[in-house]
């Protein structure tokens, strides 16, 4: 968030953008020579332990002072000026690399999880590494009707038995398919226990809450990048009702940290690596669906805490790198970089508005009982015995998931290819089920433009199949999100949208057709035209579905288009987003990520929440009445000694400093790490620091008795302008700042004298109070 202007610019933390030190001179009580503490700075300064929150304000002002730095020296000299320029072209290095390695790591999860999703059915005996499409591609023998049958493609049945067809054939299969599932799985959920926990789960709560400024060490590291892309392609191998998009994001947010600790610029100053991350997000969702302009309104609607427009020039690059990187692997072998590609030969009217909006509404209650459902589940698990057991529910979950799924040729194969197919067209080239119309013997029409026709007995078959695999997708989606492997959402709530999609689109299609003359078909549907295409509704009804469990409007509304190149549909598609989104926050305010995020206990701030409560500063600030005094220093007063003693018995964040005890007027805050680290390294470098040694924030030192020991200075960790309010200030406007400023902590005044303080954990707590929640459910700082 951007800095304030404040009387004074808060005092820079660290003691690398300093002025060298000053010694005093002779003091006339006998002090001797002064140190302005240490002439280097001191390792990890300004720096921010695991699970607390950063200070935005100290972070930007840190990044001015480099700045401003950097252009007085660049004045100097011809190679100040190149160091310089270096500085400023940092950024877009750091996107082209994001891009890069993002789009490559996404073309190799992407050609790998076809491999061996298809493993679990057959193998292909010319070249084992090539999955059932890529087979059946090279052969010579393919025919136009068989077009998913060669003899280089076998079944485990097949290869194993010499025949395909019977039951004993079919067992087989069945058997070795559910086997498959559950080595990937086990697999899966053992190299995120034993190598990285954190590659666990979507992914995407987490980097919200650490793009909002807090700490989460390890979560963005290199073992969790290498353990993440792993397990994401065993994990969506083994049939589990999960996508790889969400986690993509956190992978290419992985490669974003991975590269900020190649630039100090970046790896030094929190605030900075956040704007890297927003769009390495951005990068992220490109690779997912190959929708660059999605992925960066998707960071900048969802994801990012703070979005300069700079961040949103960068994010653009590297969203464009990402998808021409994963567009030069090709891996879906189409030449397109879209997904689900979709050319559909007929406009939609506006009567079919009323089922898109229908659509929309069951997008929305799907979205309100998935969520609640499932916060339901992951805190039985967080609260009872099954949590002990990841790797028993992981397989236990995959193995019904895969026997439930083998009977059923649409919950069987891949949610992509079920989506794809979903979404398809029926043109005469289709060998679908779902395409299986009654043909007219005097149809004389082109190719492209085949009217509507009476649906034929393979049709029925597939919505019988259909509505069980939705009820399959449903239930087993609940129970699979959050589990210990890693685990997307967005290909599993737009496959249900799909599904109840596909299904009204026929039932309309059909109900055309037979009844034509009905008033509301007279003037657009006329017998033998080509009137409702049902793989509209069904892209309709994933929007709608994705909507109701993310609450995401635009972005998803560009995201979709951009997936299956379907650019006039964008009205059906707005309607059924703001239709389900409105249906949905009928239900609660809160998305998936967002219940999660709660769920977990990370101060997060939602800046879509609303604070209409008249409470005042003085109401939620500490110490309360019936707590003891607030924890402080003195600005000359006290003694190396005490201020360990301070440190030692209490666990706050950090400190304000005032005059004295008795007024208690502000001077300034100082961080409990900065103060911690301050101490320590002045014991080991500073000669003559003892406990007795009285530590001072002032520019001058205090009065000394003769023969004292050498005092020490610390006024170059004092942030000197913290940010305060009075007692009466709305709670309201202190929500606001929080918000809009990052802050991590405010100090609350009256008449310049301190009174207490308020954390961004305080105000989290009474925020979850007012709206009758666990104020206990905010677990870190």
């Amino acid at each position: 968030p951007p800095s304030v202007s404040t009387s004074s610019p808060p005092a820079p933390p660290g003691l690398a953008s300093a002025s060298a030190s000053t010694p005093g001179g002779e003091e006339p009580n006998g002090a001797g020579h002064l140190m302005d503490f240490l002439d280097e700075p001191f390792p990890d300064v300004g720096t921010y332990e695991d699970f607390h929150t950063i200070d935005w304000l100290r972070e930007k002002s840190r990044d001015t002072d480099r700045h401003r730095k950097i252009t007085s020296k660049s004045k100097e000299s011809m190679w100040e000026l190149i160091k310089s320029l270096l500085d400023a072209w940092s950024g877009w290095v750091v996107m082209l690399l994001i891009g890069l390695l993002s789009g490559t790591l996404a073309g190799v999860i992407d050609l790998a999880v076809d491999w061996m999703t298809d493993l679990k059915e057959g193998v292909c005996l010319s070249a084992f590494w090539y999955s059932h499409e890529q087979c059946c591609w090279t052969s010579n023998q393919t025919t136009f009707d068989d077009r998913d049958k060669c003899p280089e493609w076998q079944k485990w049945a097949e290869l194993m038995t010499g025949t395909s067809e019977g039951a004993g054939a079919y067992l087989l299969n069945y058997l070795l398919y559910v086997l498959w599932a559950l080595l990937f799985s086990f697999l899966a959920v053992s190299l995120v226990r034993v190598f990285a926990p954190y590659a666990c789960g979507s992914g995407i709560p987490e980097i919200k809450t650490i793009l909002s400024g807090f700490i989460i060490r390890g979560y963005l590291g290199k073992w969790t990048l290498l353990i993440k892309t792993v397990t994401l392609v065993l994990a969506v191998s083994s049939g589990l009702s999960l996508g790889k998009e969400g986690p993509l994001v956190h992978v290419a947010c992985c490669c974003g940290n991975l590269f900020c600790s190649l630039f100090s610029k970046y790896s030094k100053n929190e605030g900075k690596r956040r704007e890297v991350l927003s769009a390495a997000a951005a990068a992220g969702v490109s690779v997912a669906f190959g929708a660059p302009i999605g992925g960066v309104l998707f960071s900048l609607e969802e994801v990012s805490y703070y979005f300069p427009l700079k961040t949103l020039w960068r994010s653009f690059f590297a969203a464009l790198v990402a998808a021409f990187t994963l567009r030069s692997i090709n891996p879906f072998g189409n030449s397109r970089l879209v997904l689900f590609y979709v050319e559909y030969h007929t406009p939609w009217y506006m009567a079919e508005l009323v089922p898109f909006i229908l659509l929309g509404v069951f997008g929305g209650l799907w979205g309100a009982l998935f969520i609640r459902a499932n916060i339901a589940w992951c805190r039985r698990r967080k609260t009872t015995r099954l949590g002990r057991y990841p790797v028993l529910e992981v397989v236990g979950v995959a193995g019904v998931t895969a026997l439930l799924a083998f009977p059923n040729p649409y919950t069987r194969r891949s949610t992509s290819e079920l989506i794809s197919e979903l979404f398809n067209d029926c043109g005469a080239l289709e060998s679908s089920q779902l395409c299986d119309y009654v043909n007219s013997p005097n149809m004389s029409r082109p190719l492209d433009d085949i009217p509507d026709r009476p649906a034929g007995p393979g049709v029925y078959t597939a919505l019988w199949q259909l509505a069980l695999a939705l009820v399959f997708k449903v239930v087993v989606t609940v129970f699979t999100f959050g589990m210990k492997i890693p685990s997307g959402l967005f290909i599993p709530s737009m496959a249900v949208g799909a599904i109840a999609g596909r299904m009204v689109g026929i039932a309309v299609e059909q109900t055309a057709y037979h009844h034509h003359d009905w008033i509301i078909f007279r003037n657009w549907c006329r017998p033998g035209a080509d009137c409702v295409t049902p793989g509209l509704y069904a892209m309709v009804g994933a929007a709608a579905c994705l909507g109701g469990v993310t609450r995401m409007t635009v972005s998803l509304v560009v995201i979709m288009f951009e997936l299956t190149g379907g650019l006039e549909y964008i009205v059906p598609l707005m309607a059924a987003a703001v239709t389900s989104k409105w249906v949905a926050d009928a239900f609660g305010k809160e998305g998936i990520y967002e219940s999660h995020i709660q769920l977990n206990g990370y101060p997060y701030l939602d800046v879509r929440d609303e604070f209409s409560h008249r409470t005042l500063a003085a109401d939620v600030m500490r110490p309360r009445r019936s707590e003891p005094p607030l924890a402080v220093l003195t600005q000359d007063a006290d003694s190396v000694e005490e201020v360990e003693a301070l440190i030692k018995g209490t666990d706050y964040n950090g400190f304000p400093v005032v005059v004295s005890r008795e007024s208690e007027r502000l001077i300034g805050f100082v961080g409990r790490r900065d103060l911690t680290l301050a101490v320590k390294t002045a014991r080991q470098k500073q000669e003559g620091v003892v406990s007795s040694s009285l530590v001072f924030f002032t520019e001058d030192p205090p009065p000394l008795p003769d023969d004292p020991p050498p005092p020490l200075k610390l006024r170059r960790i004092l942030n000197l302008s913290p940010f305060t309010v009075t007692d009466h200030t709305p709670m309201e406007t202190v929500v606001d700042i929080f918000r809009k400023l990052g802050l991590r902590q405010c100090l609350v005044t009256r008449s310049g004298r301190l009174l207490g303080i308020i954390t961004k954990k305080d105000v989290l707590r009474h925020m979850a109070q007012m709206m009758d929640q666990d104020p206990e459910s905010i677990m870190f700082n």
